[in-house]
């Protein structure tokens, strides 16, 4: 299987016998980075970044001038024809038309994925709102793999803006996919979102244990916990006891420290974000200081604020420049086989820790949003184009997840495209917790946000509806 003209929007979009073979061609860029200057010879990358960046854009545009290509560049939506309210459809085929590849920083969720819809290039999703950033993910895994030389039943710490923290996000189903462990140390109000954790949990087979009372107990320690997700791997007679599990976990120390800034810029200006901030968790000395941290890596996908001491530079356990570093290696081998201007044989990888899962599509015009408000699918230029789109990834209850941003809903009322003889008076709308959601075929289902939009759609209340 070759990655020559794939799309890297996810971390789903690459399997993990892809990344081991990306790896090695980025080790290697890595042992010689100064004789690759002849791969990407007359190719060019469009690097779009709509939001600041330092490490990303220019690892990217080193990576590609090292590779022997050319980059142009647009860094300001201001000075491009999105504030004019052009669509990121029409840009994305004006660019794509220019380039080779597409590399995109966007603060719109799911606008990645819209660029690859319409580019007809390969296209990089380089940080997309809140979303995913899966290129650090790689680098991320990268220097994990480099210093443990596995990933598989390491225990790895996730601290910080958990909420907000793209990287983190992306890092998430990777590293359960790769069989790790992995514990939330969130700031206060900066917790996981639940459409990530309800996803780590059913579609990953390790299993996740909210903390709860355990929490409470444990908040006099160096390093309490807010939920762990526990790998296939541990041992049966720990996964029922769970309590006496999170315990063993971390008496058995952390592996690796992943400390996240708090992402300011995805919030309002308000007396909150002064209280988040004034509560922000520090890493610093003192607290690498605790036996749970004797041989952890301090990991950072920069940049760091004030969550991160200055004085933890000096520690050999300071991973986070390198991470930087490793950035250029990693993106040079992502480019040339994005690019098809390197070959290599993809390794059979350990798959087991995930559970293959195929979610009926639901795209319909009736009504149904994403909730999410950064979502592409519901800014006002975008629309003219795009529709809403959803899995359907649960019947009980009735759960449709976001193609573009990932955010979930559960939706009120359903009906069938299949009403008896198609007669007018037939058609007839139900709860969505009634029977018929699992009655209902997927492909004859419609889906209504509230009974007002139903009636819209000329459907009248089924006998369990009506007052």
């Amino acid at each position: 299987m070759s990655l020559a003209n794939r799309n890297l929007v996810t971390i789903d979009n690459i399997s993990n016998g892809e990344i081991e073979a990306l790896f090695s061609v980025a080790d290697e860029m890595a042992d010689s980075i100064n004789e690759q200057s002849g791969l990407c010879q007359g190719k060019i990358m469009a690097n779009l970044f709509f939001e600041p960046s330092t490490r990303t854009r220019l690892s990217f545009e080193a990576a590609m001038l090292r590779l022997g290509g050319r980059v142009i560049t647009a860094v300001d939506i201001g000075a491009t024809s999105l504030a004019k309210g052009e669509s990121i459809a029409d840009m994305a085929k004006v660019v794509g038309s220019y380039a080779d590849i597409i590399v995109i920083r966007h603060p719109w969720e799911g606008a990645a994925k819209v660029v690859a819809d319409y580019a007809g290039v390969p296209v990089i999703n380089a940080g997309d709102g809140s979303h995913e950033h899966p290129t650090q993910t790689l680098c991320d895994l990268y220097t994990l793999r480099k210093e443990r030389q596995t990933i598989k039943n390491l225990r790895i710490a996730l601290w910080g803006d958990l909420k907000h923290g793209r990287t983190v996000h992306s890092l998430i189903y990777a590293l359960a996919r790769f069989g790790a462990t992995i514990l939330f140390y969130p700031g206060p109000g900066l917790e996981i979102p639940e459409h990530v954790l309800k996803r780590l949990s059913t579609e990953y087979k390790g299993e996740l244990q909210r903390c709860g009372a355990l929490n409470q107990e444990l908040k006099g320690s160096v390093f309490p916990v807010d939920a762990i997700y526990m790998t296939p791997s541990s041992p049966h007679q720990l996964t029922m006891l769970p309590d006496v599990n999170i315990q063993v976990e971390l008496e058995a120390g952390v592996d690796a420290l992943y400390v996240t800034r708090l992402q300011k810029e995805r919030q309002s200006p308000t007396a909150e974000q002064q209280e988040l901030k004034k509560n922000y968790p520090v890493v610093d000395k003192k607290l690498l200081t605790g036996k749970e941290f004797k041989k952890t890596l301090v990991m950072h996908p920069l940049p760091r604020v004030d969550e991160l001491a200055y004085e933890v530079d000096a520690d050999p356990r300071s991973m986070y420049f390198k991470q930087a570093a490793y950035g250029v290696p990693v993106r040079m081998a992502l480019l040339a086989l994005l690019l098809g201007a390197k070959d290599v044989a993809i390794p059979k990888a350990d798959d087991s820790f995930a559970r293959k899962v195929d979610y009926p599509v639901y795209k319909r015009d009736s009504g149904v949003k994403c909730l999410n408000r950064n979502c592409v699918s519901n800014q006002e230029t975008e629309t003219k184009y795009i529709k809403p789109e959803f899995k359907i990834v649960s019947f009980d209850p009735l759960t449709l997840r976001c193609i573009y941003c990932e955010h979930e809903l559960e939706p009120q009322y359903i009906a069938s495209s299949e009403w008896h003889q198609g007669k007018l008076e037939n058609k007839k709308y139900h709860s969505a917790n009634s029977h018929w959601v699992r009655k209902i075929k997927p492909e004859n289902l419609i889906i209504f946000p509230s009974e007002k939009e139903a009636q819209a759609h000329q459907f009248k209340p089924s006998a369990c509806n009506r007052q």
